[in-house]
């Protein structure tokens, strides 16, 4: 068995077991981009890829991309607490609505925008699974799929609203609380990330599919939400939904 499959495999042992962990051991610690993204590969023959989360990146020599494994639709959504609170980032989700193999010339933005075929209100489920003072790197981090585990599909929204869409005004009302976020993407646009998912895995040979539900960076960072009590998330202009979230038995 490669360093590879290892890391994947204890890596996706903590993910089932909800688990924080040390740092991978030195002899399957991935010490660069390529060998992250091999590490993630193995996870995804051993699970089914249902979506994407990436943005387009900010700091040079460092990208953010990593399969999603759990994409959860209704009103109840399971996730492993995370100091004793569900956390989460809202974010948009773009849906595949046709395959986009690997390709020499890329895609150009017409191309992509017009390969979606919905756009939804959506969260980042997020945790780690290093313990705080595992010291990891950021190579194991993006191995791990930077702490996501899994994403929340929401109702529909305008595909249009959704592709220029740059800052959001998101209220969360829980527990008779209020909040108001000014939302902004890292990004400017939520679609940049989407334009240059497909591009940079195109690159790498990798195809995606049709159905694929891609997030590209949350508005407003991790949100502490509480468990157990119904939540009500609104993007001003563009929707609302309700839902509450439970702990993963």
């Amino acid at each position: 068995m490669s360093a590879f499959e290892q890391a994947a495999k204890e890596l996706l042992n903590r993910r089932k077991a909800g688990s924080a962990a040390p740092h991978l051991e030195e002899s399957i610690r991935p010490t660069s981009i390529d060998d992250s993204l091999a590490i993630q590969s193995e996870m995804a023959k051993l699970e089914t890829v249902n979506g994407w989360k990436c943005l387009l990146p900010l700091v040079e020599g460092k990208v953010v991309v990593a399969p999603i494994f759990n994409v959860q639709k209704g009103s109840v959504v399971e996730l492993f607490e995370d100091k004793q609170v569900a956390r989460v980032e809202p974010e948009i989700c773009f849906i595949l609505g046709k395959d986009l193999p690997a390709r020499d010339k890329g895609y150009s933005e017409a191309e992509v925008i017009d390969s979606i075929s919905s756009a939804h209100m959506a969260l980042e489920l997020m945790q780690s699974r290093f313990a705080d003072n595992a010291g990891q790197t950021y190579y194991e981090d993006l191995a791990d799929c930077m702490m996501n585990q899994g994403m929340f599909v929401g109702p529909e929204i305008d595909k249009a609203a959704a592709v220029s869409v740059k800052n959001i005004s998101i209220i969360v009302t829980q527990n008779g609380e209020v909040r108001e976020l000014d939302g902004v993407h890292p990004n400017g646009r939520a679609i940049e990330g989407v334009i240059w998912l497909v591009n940079y895995m195109s690159k790498r040979g990798i195809n995606l599919q049709a159905g694929a539900a891609i997030i590209t960076g949350s508005f407003k960072g991790i949100v502490n939400m509480a468990f157990d009590s119904e939540a009500t998330v609104a993007y001003e202009g563009l929707g609302e939904y309700q839902v509450t979230f439970k702990r993963t038995a």
